[in-house]
């Protein structure tokens, strides 16, 4: 199987707490667009660090992470994202790689949104068996 990328929106999650609260119009809050890596074998979101500053994430953390190539690196944590693919959201903590890194999507976005990979067509899809709602196992 080769490489799997899905358009994915990420948002500042504070934004949309903003909005909420009245603080902010819904056009103020921070979004983009991005292609990322879909990477099951990751467990994070991976930003870069021009996504940080676009969003204006807020580092709350920094925790130690193994990179593709082996590389051991204290990376910062930022929080909250707001991923949103196809009619599915989650909100998550992620690392930020340095520079321009591509974004990756790991395994707990995917899980929190109920996502798979289709192999065949090495895309990112909405579980079929739950097309119109998210399933999660709470035991």
């Amino acid at each position: 199987m080769g490489l799997v990328h899905a358009d994915i929106e990420l948002i500042n999650g504070s934004d949309i707490v903003l909005h909420r609260k009245g603080y902010i119009k819904s056009e103020d809050i921070k979004r983009m667009k991005v292609k990322a890596l879909v990477d099951s074998g990751a467990y994070m979101l991976a930003v870069n660090e021009n996504v940080k500053v676009q969003l204006d994430l807020d580092k709350v953390d920094e925790q130690m992470a193994e990179l593709a190539d082996g590389q051991k690196k204290k990376l910062d944590v930022v929080v909250p994202v707001e991923v949103r693919f196809e009619n599915r959201r989650a909100n998550v903590d992620a690392m930020v790689l340095p520079g321009d890194a591509a974004i990756s999507l790991g395994a707990i976005p995917m899980e929190d949104m109920d996502v798979l990979i289709d192999p065949k067509k090495q895309k990112l899809i909405v579980n079929p068996e739950s097309p119109y709602l998210a399933k999660k196992s709470l035991k």
